[in-house]
């Protein structure tokens, strides 16, 4: 019976052993999300960040945030970044939901070209404490824009790109959706796409990212989102 109880406790051992080695190992390399076609790569290392068959969490450390503000008095992009090259033309969808414990604590998707020309499309906490859909566009310095308030910890996500249009929405089941922001964004070369967990003012944050999806596609109707 003693031996039994020793094997189980070492079975068990091993398998945390090997759970926490996977989701610290991979920040240093190629990361796989089945319904993504493209690898992903860190951008800003987490606190910690795990991977299950439901989906992805990312743990933000204390004062990461991406903004710059347009008073030219805080620009910052330390925030952790788990991101791919996408397709010229796309559609991302993602839930997003966290604890909401610290002012502008947040969970965002990210479209980035560079350090000065980027999009986070973000639920988090606002000044007043609600937990608001906000978008922020950032061409050298960020347009912050606080759009509905959410009765809950989590919301759906969708980003499209068309050319060089982008259009954000908003659900709160995953299935109507909701027009957030519709603008047109030049780029370069393809943008690295992907998501983003931050906390400015608290120790940690921790997002959950679900029922992730994405399409090589062009949405023809932005109102409909299709």
């Amino acid at each position: 019976m003693l031996h039994r109880v020793l094997f189980i406790v070492f079975s068990v051992g091993s398998l945390l052993l090997t759970l926490v080695e996977h989701s610290f190992g991979q920040q240093n390399g190629d990361i796989k999300i089945e319904s993504i076609p493209h690898l992903l790569k860190w951008e800003n290392k987490p606190k910690e960040f795990f991977m299950d068959k439901s989906g992805l969490t990312i743990v933000a450390g204390e004062k990461t945030d991406m903004f710059r503000d347009p008073n030219v008095t805080y620009n910052t992009d330390n925030a952790p970044k788990l991101l791919f090259s996408a397709d010229p033309d796309f559609v991302l969808i993602a839930s997003i939901e966290h604890s909401f414990a610290n002012k502008w604590d947040g969970g965002a998707i990210v479209l980035k070209q560079d350090s000065r020309n980027w999009v986070k499309f973000c639920f988090e906490r606002d000044y007043t404490g609600a937990r608001r859909v906000v978008s922020v566009v950032t061409k050298n310095i960020s347009d912050d824009c606080n759009s509905v308030e959410i009765n809950s910890n989590k919301v759906f996500y969708k980003v499209a790109k068309a050319g060089n249009v982008i259009t954000l929405y908003y659900s709160l089941n995953g299935k109507k959706w909701f027009l957030v922001r519709h603008f047109q964004f030049d780029t370069t070369k393809n943008l690295q796409v992907g998501f983003l967990a931050q906390s400015p003012t608290g120790k940690m944050c921790k997002v959950k990212f679900e029922h992730i999806s994405y399409a090589k596609k062009k949405i023809k109707d932005p109102y409909l989102g299709e």
